[in-house]
């Protein structure tokens, strides 16, 4: 073995390494993702306190922080999946944390609004380790409809972090200033890292070792752009979660502008959470039985009804919050459906190169979605119709990528349902 590996070391790949069940697996994977949740949902509650701290005249531009961490995670997320490839998920995965923390501090001192952003840009390129080792490592132990069922239970449990991360910000902003919000953060972030460093094995089989060279990336990144169906999924993914994003940025200012309700934020975000995190719990319940392909082909068509839907409660009406909570939890649900099951497709064919494929899928994703959700955020005019025609456009446009992708074919249910043993 070591003939045959000379570049592998006993640190990477430790003889001895702790016994990690499934379940254990699960609940630390949504730990690691959850920490990307918290860097964006804690602080909504204090965009006002922010905007007014910073000095900003315009408060659309306060979005930028959740943007300027969006683009990070994009951009960093072609540095992680290479890495390890060749060094193991185990190390790369506590160097990205570790890096995290330090950003998250960095934050709380930050003394302009600059000086924030290109923190947040800093903690956004450690951020995008946490997403794409965790998909690497999942890649690693399942495949096929075992990995969408198994991602979906990570975003169940990781979904638990939007519900309360607003009013853990709104709590900590009672006591105190928005900077400790940072503060909090990265507390949290030592604790999932001690879990990390006494817990995690290394997943990576020592076959899969893929050395860092220009050419063996050149040919990575390659195969998978060459993957025509791979591809349109991940496109598509990504211009759904744009819609997200674009809802994101600007959900604090149409509880406060729009219906004049800032003190229900906290509560009406958490509702819109539950409802993706009920969608992600049905969806780990019957991926396996109906298909990711069935599954999130069906929520992409009622999420483009519902944005309709959408599109004329805007217009007829413009006040109803009760209306605008039923309908944009009935479509952040389709969404839940259709991510993990997009990005379980998308992976599908690149096993041997998890990693790097992982990456490259992440950035596209990441920097599309941003900018998606950017365009669709700076809309924002006090009312719900930039919103809802965002929606509408980016469902419209996913589906297009996914006739194009599937040649036309919809519902089908190629491949395996294998799981590899831990």
């Amino acid at each position: 073995m070591r003939a045959t590996y000379p570049h592998k070391t006993p640190m990477h790949f430790p003889r001895k390494q702790p016994k990690l069940g499934g379940l254990e697996l699960t609940v630390m994977m949504a730990a690691v993702m959850a920490l990307n949740a918290l860097a964006i949902d804690a602080m909504l509650p204090a965009f006002p306190r922010m905007t007014a701290g910073l000095g900003l005249i315009d408060p659309n531009r306060i979005q930028f922080v959740i943007t300027a961490y969006l683009l990070g995670m994009g951009a960093g997320s072609l540095v992680h999946g290479p890495l390890s490839d060749r060094y193991g998920r185990r190390p790369i995965l506590l160097g990205a944390i570790a890096g995290y923390i330090v950003c998250a501090l960095a934050c709380s001192f930050a003394t302009s609004f600059d000086m924030l952003i290109a923190m947040r840009i800093a903690q956004g390129l450690c951020g995008a380790g946490l997403g794409v080792l965790v998909t690497s490592i999942i890649r690693d132990q399942f495949e096929g409809d075992a990995m969408a069922r198994r991602m979906s239970t990570i975003f169940l449990v990781f979904m638990a972090v939007p519900i309360v991360a607003p009013l853990v910000g709104s709590v900590v902003l009672l006591f105190a200033g928005w900077r400790s919000i940072f503060d909090l953060i990265a507390i949290m972030a030592v604790a999932v890292l001690a879990w990390v460093v006494l817990r995690l094995p290394e997943t990576l089989d020592p076959e899969n070792i893929v050395p860092i060279k220009a050419k063996t990336l050149t040919a990575s990144w390659k195969q998978v752009i060459s993957d025509r169906t791979a591809n349109c999924y991940m496109i598509a993914g990504a211009t759904a979660q744009g819609a997200l994003f674009g809802y994101l940025n600007s959900s604090q200012q149409i509880f406060e502008r729009t219906f004049s309700a800032p003190d229900f934020f906290p509560i009406g975000f958490a509702i819109i959470a539950i409802g993706i995190a009920c969608a992600n719990f049905t969806n780990a319940r019957i991926v396996e039985r109906f298909g990711a392909r069935r599954v999130s082909q069906t929520a992409l068509i009622a999420f483009i009804f519902i944005a309709i839907s959408q599109a004329l409660a805007a217009i007829f009406a413009p006040a109803s919050l009760p209306l605008f909570l039923v309908l944009i939890t009935a479509n952040m649900a389709m969404i839940g459906f259709v991510g993990s099951n997009f990005s379980s497709i998308a992976m599908q064919p690149f096993g041997a190169i998890a990693g790097t494929a992982s990456s490259f899928q992440n950035f596209v994703r990441t920097i599309w979605a941003a900018f998606i959700g950017a365009i669709i955020g700076q809309q924002f005019n006090g009312a719900v119709t930039p919103v809802a025609l965002g929606f509408l456009a980016c469902g419209l446009t996913a589906f297009t990528l996914i006739l194009y992708g599937e040649r036309g074919k919809l519902f089908t249910r190629p491949g395996t349902t294998k799981h590899l043993p831990m």
